[in-house]
């Protein structure tokens, strides 16, 4: 697989009750993002100080791999069943790998 050259970083803020249903959806279509042409990596973290706070790192070889994912039929089906778990709006950043 080609280097990573984009990086994604979704931080999403969970209602209490929610954190292990996002978990759920997340383990469920891990490896199906994984396996999206141009991702390189993709994983789940935790805010080490809000433990209502997660956040996905995603490594990718083009911001067009990246926005084919974010057209695709799979990010259709996992980003509404995550965004109503929400309980406030996710912070989104993208950089780019220079090395």
């Amino acid at each position: 697989m080609s280097k990573a050259r984009i990086i994604r970083i979704v931080r999403m803020t969970f209602h209490p009750e929610n954190v292990s249903q996002f978990e759920s959806i997340f383990k469920k279509n891990e490896k199906a993002i994984s396996e999206q042409p141009g991702c390189c990596h993709v994983e789940l973290v935790i805010d080490l100080n809000h433990p209502l706070v997660r956040a996905t790192v995603s490594r990718w070889d083009s911001e067009e791999s990246l926005n084919a994912y974010r057209k695709s039929e799979l990010f259709g089906k996992v980003w509404p069943s995550t965004k109503q778990l929400f309980s406030q709006a996710p912070e989104v950043v993208t950089y780019i790998n220079l090395n």
